[in-house]
């Protein structure tokens, strides 16, 4: 109660928000010291009947309030850590970070200009600056910064979709063709969850065919689409996958171009995890053909290294987004505003509220420059292949699948002392399906590091090591698997 707005609530606020920044700045520190642990480790029921979380009548004081921060901070998972490789998105930006909290402090709508000048411009500038990367001329074209790549690519799939039925607007699906879509079966699930929200349907989503590295085989996407099309569906989007959750594989977009155009279908790259590689002049090639799509996904948040939330949604014609989405509310978009319109974004998106996403990407990118971004990226990738190399021979491991990896995801089990002379068997199978999860759940008890894994199509679960996160270094990459060997040794 004593903080600003009250009468003379100037000093209070000020000791109040010095002792915050002193708590952020300490866990900053301690997010890069490799002493310290990834995680403190609690069970759900533990952690909520340790602490009183409850909300109450009555307010608390200040230095409860601070003690409140500090315990949040005590449990959170350091994904700033050098040693913390289990999601692709990890690492703290330290001009990141500076942007996000100006961004809270501006604490506005990026709906109009009116409202978010400085912020409406920066998206402008730097969506271009972006289409210019994945090679439209001169930038050209739309886009916007989104909640996340899942609603990133069901942007694109509502704008594909009104594209050719623009009456599925104002009439809704029954005054259309059943509509298909197709994706690898190594795509990120957004793609089903977009069809099942816009009405479309799970089942009209399509699973193309994938090769042992994990990507989309063509002559499969055009025997599927052929077949659609006998059974009088109407084929409206393929969504190709420039960096897969798990392999990390590019499908091939020249070959997938050339089926779009052949049938006129909508080409969607989803390019959430491995956009980043257009930064890079020695990795960007994997995205070749990615100029021919019509419109494309890109996270910045993941492999940029770009605080959480950054997603864009790029689209290669402009004005589509607008005619597509806009109800022209009238009291907010008025017409008759004494500046040009066409910065005020709002219309063109779905949803209304929308946060400031832009500022921590263009002042990161500022700070860095195109070739600083490039540099962190090229090491990243240098990481995942000297854990490749590291591995691919060593005892006890065994590749997923062969081969250097095209991203940073490095795809391996650990095979235990007690399994390595076992005939391939059931009983190794199903031995094998329970090393990782022990494993994992050893490393959080502990707190040392963290790894992801899963099962994935025939193959029991295995360790999907990705790497974003620029602190780390050769040596966090030497703790992992003395850490694997340490924790899965008696397995």
């Amino acid at each position: 109660p004593d903080l600003l707005p009250t009468c003379n609530g100037e000093i209070t606020t000020m000791s109040f928000l010095q002792d915050v920044v002193d708590i952020l700045l300490q866990y900053v520190v301690k997010s890069f010291d490799r002493s310290t642990k990834v995680i403190d480790f609690h069970y759900p029921n533990e952690l909520l009947q340790e602490y009183n979380w409850e909300l109450a009548d009555q307010p608390q004081t200040l230095e409860e309030i601070l003690l409140n921060c500090r315990t949040t901070l005590k449990y959170a998972i350091k994904t700033g850590h050098p040693r913390y490789f289990n999601q692709l998105s990890t690492g703290l930006d330290m001009v990141g970070l500076a942007a996000d909290w100006l961004t809270s402090a501006a604490n506005t709508n990026m709906f109009t200009y009116e409202i978010a000048p400085v912020f409406v411009l920066l998206e402008y500038v730097t969506l271009r600056k972006m289409r210019e990367m994945v090679g439209w001329p001169g930038g050209c074209g739309d886009g916007i910064f989104s909640p996340g790549g899942a609603i990133s690519n069901m942007y694109a799939m509502l704008i594909a979709r009104f594209k050719m039925f623009p009456e599925v607007k104002e009439k809704g699906m029954a005054a259309i063709p059943r509509l298909v879509a197709f994706t690898s079966e190594h795509s990120h699930f957004s793609v089903k969850k977009g069809a099942a929200a816009l009405g479309i349907g799970t089942d009209s989503v399509i699973l193309i065919r994938c090769d042992e590295r994990g990507k989309m085989i063509p002559s499969d996407l055009e025997r599927r689409i052929v077949e659609a099309k006998q059974k009088g569906f109407v084929p409206f989007l393929v969504s190709a996958t420039a960096g897969t959750t798990v392999y990390g594989a590019f499908d091939p977009l020249i070959a997938i171009a050339d089926i779009c155009k052949k049938y006129k279908v909508w080409m969607h790259v989803d390019g959430a995890w491995g956009g980043g590689l257009l930064m890079s002049r020695k990795h960007k090639w994997k995205l070749n053909g990615i100029e021919r799509a019509n419109s494309v996904t890109w996270n910045p948040h993941k492999m940029m290294g770009v605080p959480l939330q950054c997603s864009a949604l790029l689209v290669r014609e402009e004005g589509l987004m607008q005619s597509c989405n806009q109800m022209h509310a009238s009291y907010l978009f008025q017409q008759d505003k004494h500046y040009d319109l066409s910065y005020d974004t709002g219309d063109k998106a779905l949803q209304c509220g929308r946060h400031v996403d832009v500022f921590k990407l263009w002042l990161m990118w500022r700070a860095k420059g195109t070739t600083g971004f490039e540099a962190q990226i090229d090491k990243c990738l240098e990481l995942a292949e000297y854990l490749y190399n590291k591995i691919k021979n060593r005892e006890g491991y065994e590749m997923v699948f062969d081969g250097k990896p095209q991203h940073t995801n490095v795809c391996f089990w650990y095979i235990p002392p007690s399994l390595r002379g076992m005939e391939d068997s059931e009983e190794k199978t199903s031995r094998l399906m329970k090393v990782a999860p022990v494993i994992k759940a050893r490393m959080m008890e502990y707190g040392t590091t963290m790894v992801s894994y899963q099962p994935l199509g025939d193959k029991v679960n295995f360790f999907r090591m990705v790497i974003s996160n620029p602190a780390a270094t050769h040596q966090d990459i030497d703790f992992l698997i003395d850490e694997i060997e340490r924790l899965g040794q008696d397995l």
